[in-house]
């Protein structure tokens, strides 16, 4: 992760939820304006990253169900 997006995570995760959702829903959204090729690149390259984190212990797993349990409490 580069530094500025790293300084824009760390300020995007201080605004509040409703606040999160709706960049959250921007930036989705364009994603959806880059081609079917350079979107699948993308894709392809975040999953190889989240993996890599994952085999090297960086990060943890956790189950479908409580990742589940975890959002619809956030949004509740």
């Amino acid at each position: 992760m580069t530094v500025a997006m790293k300084q824009c995570e760390e300020q995007a995760l201080k605004l509040a939820s409703h606040e999160r959702a709706l960049l959250a829903e921007r930036l989705i959204e364009s994603l959806d304006e880059l081609d079917a090729v350079e979107n699948e690149r993308i894709w392809i390259e975040e999953a190889e990253r989240r993996y890599s984190e994952y085999k090297s212990g960086k990060v943890t797993a956790r189950s479908a169900a409580e990742v589940m349990r975890d959002a619809r409490s956030a949004i509740q």
